[in-house]
């Protein structure tokens, strides 16, 4: 399947410049393009993946990735729906920079003859002076055009800094500077970009007189509309660090079954009849979350490489009695317990039931002796029956953690440091 035609099957392109014209460049030899990531965390989050995994798509398919990390605009910030983003020092965006350049090394390759290349556009802005700036750039672009974009109109009555209003003449200009110094002529970015985005399509033309390239992807959002990112705290960052690998894992797997086959389409490297049977697994057997499994097993061993992915995998079995507890590593079965609620106990002596309380899985020492009763209170899987005895630490996993489940659902773990 030809490049634009497999994204857009997969819902990859929301908008677009000539599709065709650009299908006719694609076709008559090398294209290099660029996407940019602005330095603003120390690290890149989920919702950022939709790009990253696309220029990855694009590369595979022969056209040369430019990978921009914004050591300038990265000092501004693009404008937000509501006030004025925070000014970070020269000196942290930098050591951003840096963080964000290896988070991208993984997905592309930088050796053949469509090379990746690292630019930073702190190249070319920071040299520049003002009067330059205003004089060379700034004379290219109609206010009223710059007004229309909808995240200023919306800022206009609560007010936006010149500083946040000026940000879609340096991201023009960063394109401008790569297709002079790389040949670059498509950029693609996210769909809140889409203004920026065709100002340097614009600003190209105004300058060079050449027509040059550009698409955006969709924003990644839930089946209900609500973004997936890190300002909503619901997706997960791309450093193990910030996001475990098995919390990572566990995002994916636990997505929802009306997302499952859109997200597949948007971030899966599985071909169009792999991703449409596990549509219609989904479908016919949704409680074996086939495809969230599948989904979460390729993006976590693309992030975070096979053996972190295994350990997940081992973790989520092991933790609802499906696995040896003791078999994974203890930053793994630390990081599945945190997920799960990890509670911690400061005492020299605990009992079963006090640790089930403590954890979480029931809400008294009563509730705690009734579940055993029944048969339904576990410790590290082992199934208790004596409730009162107090838990030898030899049975703590790594000296010093418990999983603690009631039933087949309920788990939590305990961290006994006493």
């Amino acid at each position: 399947m030809h490049i634009l035609d497999d994204l857009a099957w997969r819902g990859l392109i929301q908008d677009s410049t000539d599709l065709e014209a650009f299908r006719k460049d694609l076709d008559s030899g090398l294209v290099t393009f660029y996407v940019g990531f602005d330095p603003t965390a120390e690290s890149l989050h989920v919702g950022h993946l939709m790009l990253v995994l696309t220029a990855r798509r694009l590369q595979r398919a022969g056209l040369r990735p430019l990978l921009l990390v914004g050591g300038a605009t990265g000092q501004i910030g693009d404008p937000k729906e509501a006030g004025e983003r925070t000014l970070n020092p020269p000196e942290v965006v930098a050591g951003w920079v840096e963080k964000i350049r290896e988070q991208l090394a993984p997905f592309v390759t930088y050796d053949g003859d469509n090379a990746a290349i690292a630019v930073n556009n702190l190249d070319w802005t920071g040299e520049m002076g003002i009067v330059e700036f205003l004089r060379d750039v700034g004379k290219h672009f109609p206010v009223s055009k710059m007004l229309s974009r909808e995240i200023v109109k919306a800022r206009l009555e609560s007010g936006i800094s010149f500083t946040e209003f000026a940000y879609q003449l340096l991201q023009s200009n960063d394109f401008y500077e790569l297709h002079r110094r790389h040949g670059c002529t498509l950029q693609i970015g996210g769909s809140d970009q889409w203004g920026n985005i065709t100002a340097g399509v614009d600003y190209i033309r105004r300058k060079t007189g050449r027509h040059v390239h550009a698409f955006v992807t969709p924003l990644v959002t839930s089946a209900d509309g609500s973004k997936i990112g890190k300002s909503d705290g619901k997706g997960p960052w791309l450093d193990a660090e910030l996001t475990s690998p098995y919390a990572f894992y566990q995002f994916w797997f636990n997505v929802d079954d009306a997302d499952v086959v859109r997200y597949l389409r948007y971030f899966s490297f599985r071909s169009r009849e792999e991703i449409e049977e596990l549509e219609r697994a989904t479908a016919e057997k949704p409680a074996a979350r086939s495809a969230q499994r599948a989904l979460a097993e390729e993006l976590t061993a693309l992030l975070h490489g096979e053996e972190e992915t295994a350990h997940a995998v081992s973790a989520s079995r092991a933790l609802f009695g499906r696995g040896e507890l003791a078999e994974l590593p203890e930053a793994t079965l630390r990081a599945a317990l945190v997920e799960a609620g990890l509670a911690e106990i400061h005492k020299p002596e605990v009992s079963v039931a006090e640790l089930m309380k403590e954890a979480g899985v029931v809400a008294s020492l009563g509730e705690a002796r009734r579940a055993a009763k029944e048969g339904g209170a576990y410790l590290n899987n082992v199934r208790v029956t004596d409730p009162n005895a107090v838990v030898d630490r030899a049975d703590l996993l790594h000296g010093r953690y418990a999983v603690i489940r009631r039933g087949k659902k309920t788990v939590a773990g305990a961290e006994v440091f006493a």
